[in-house]
């Protein structure tokens, strides 16, 4: 055993240990009420007028007001002229993208609401310990599931030379399938396929996932169409790479494609995958063919997509703009905030310079995929990219209500989508009896404005009052 897998293995008996559904260790409060607040969830919509009973990381009462005993609550509170939403996810995080926030990041997420998080790539003897100290007792922490590494092919996009490293190889089928068994072992929630994978890779990967019971979210990758590779994962990421496979000469991209990947010019998986983007991704969004994204689409219905719209569509919606920037972005590291209040590589300063062409498409596959039934999840790719965690949430809610969502469908993709893809519907996702008791309570209706999921007065999270101020 060399000395990362020992360093990770020492942290496997905590991981399998605590469930990320199981309630906080030091026992959760008992006997929280919530009284006559508007309920809001995506499964039955509006209610006023109700009463919320909690006894320790359950709701065990929900109804009008007038029929809820409160003899047996500790704590009441008055939520006339509330709103309460269930607690939010966010279905892309990084925690251990860069070190600069990955101490504060789950107060931050509580502080902003979500009491969710899936983080979708990190090696393992970073991400552990992190697990660990948000699943400890007395945490203020969301919920974490988490994949591990980025399970990329022979060459890795992040391999921590041109970029940080989160990800690991998997040049062959049968080290995709130890890969897939390891971190089962180590106790992962789900796996992550990255675009590097070679087709056989990318079956090998699907196979193990399935024969351990791992969900698995991914990017398409370069060397497959997203209907090819879609209907086998999960979750897709980012909307990339669906644009080819909705070109009309899309045949003739993925060619040229593949043949770029073979050649291995590029000794940089960044520098490729980079160079594979710029080369074709705005020649086939100018090809798109509505019959043939039809079709596409058509495939999708059962794999949950995570567009990071504010990434894909900063152009259009840069958070500097925004009047609570300022308040939001004081709480960051100083580095950080000297950094983002710079010239950003991500979008330009001035809007003259701001080229739309992925923006617009991203509203308008988002508005495409969710008329034709495909689901659609919250997930913000934070910290990249100017994305303050837990503040970025709020940005992609507006963002998919932009994209014609009805923000009762925004609140759905941030609450039902994500519980859907752990298969935890049944508890999380709603508010009902039985339910999980992650709860956010607001001073203003988000269904007249989805801005006001903002507006946030406490947050309970394992059944526990959180500090949010």
């Amino acid at each position: 055993m060399n000395a990362r897998a020992r360093l990770v293995a020492g942290f496997v008996p905590v991981l399998l240990a605590a469930g990320a559904c199981e309630p906080a260790p030091e026992g959760p409060q008992s006997g929280i009420a919530i009284r006559n607040v508007t309920v809001i969830d995506a499964v039955s919509g509006e209610r006023p007028g109700q009463t919320v009973l909690i006894d320790g990381d359950r709701i065990v009462a929900v109804g009008a007001s007038e029929s809820i005993d409160l003899s047996g609550a500790h704590e009441v509170i008055d939520g006339t002229g509330r709103f309460l939403i269930p607690g939010l996810w966010d279905m892309h995080v990084h925690l251990t993208f860069d070190e600069r926030f990955t101490a504060t990041m789950p107060e931050m997420f509580i502080r902003y609401g979500i009491t969710s998080v899936r983080d979708t790539g990190g090696l393992m003897e970073k991400m552990a310990p992190v697990v660990e100290r948000m699943r400890a007792q007395g945490a203020v922490a969301p919920r974490v599931f988490f994949s591990g590494p980025l399970l990329d092919g022979a060459t890795v996009v992040y391999d921590g030379i041109d970029a940080p490293e989160i990800g690991v190889p998997n040049p062959e089928a049968g080290t995709a399938r130890s890969r897939v068994a390891e971190l089962k072992s180590q106790g992962v929630d789900f796996v992550k396929i990255y675009e590097m994978v070679s087709p056989e890779v990318f079956a090998a990967l699907v196979e193990a996932a399935g024969t351990h019971g791992l969900p698995i979210a991914a990017h398409v990758p370069l060397s497959m169409r997203a209907s090819t590779a879609g209907p086998h994962v999960n979750s897709m990421e980012h909307l990339r790479n669906v644009e080819l496979d909705c070109a009309a000469n899309s045949g003739e991209l993925l060619e040229t494609r593949r043949r770029q990947l073979s050649a291995g010019e590029e000794n940089s998986g960044m520098k490729l995958r980079t160079f594979l983007h710029s080369l074709q991704r705005r020649e086939a969004i100018a090809a798109f063919d509505e019959e043939q994204c039809s079709e596409v689409l058509g495939t999708l219905r059962n794999t949950i997509q995570v567009p990071t719209a504010r990434l894909n569509a900063l152009s259009m919606f840069p958070p500097f703009q925004r009047d609570d920037w300022p308040e939001a972005l004081a709480g960051m590291p100083q580095a950080v905030r000297e950094e983002w209040n710079g010239p950003s590589p991500w979008v330009s300063r001035d809007p003259a310079q701001r080229d739309l062409t992925v923006a617009q498409y991203t509203l308008d596959m988002i508005a495409r995929m969710h008329e034709a039934g495909v689901p659609v999840g919250a997930g913000t790719d934070t910290p990249i990219a100017l994305a303050i965690p837990g503040y970025s949430l709020h940005n992609e809610l507006e963002v998919l209500v932009a994209a014609g969502l009805s923000p009762l469908d925004a609140l759905g993709a941030a609450t039902v989508q994500p519980a859907k893809f752990f298969s935890l519907e049944d508890e999380m996702g709603a508010i009902a009896p039985g339910m999980r008791a992650d709860l956010v309570l607001l001073d203003a209706n988000p269904l007249t404005d989805i801005r006001n999921t903002r507006t946030i007065d406490r947050v309970i999270a394992r059944g526990r009052l959180m500090p949010v101020h």
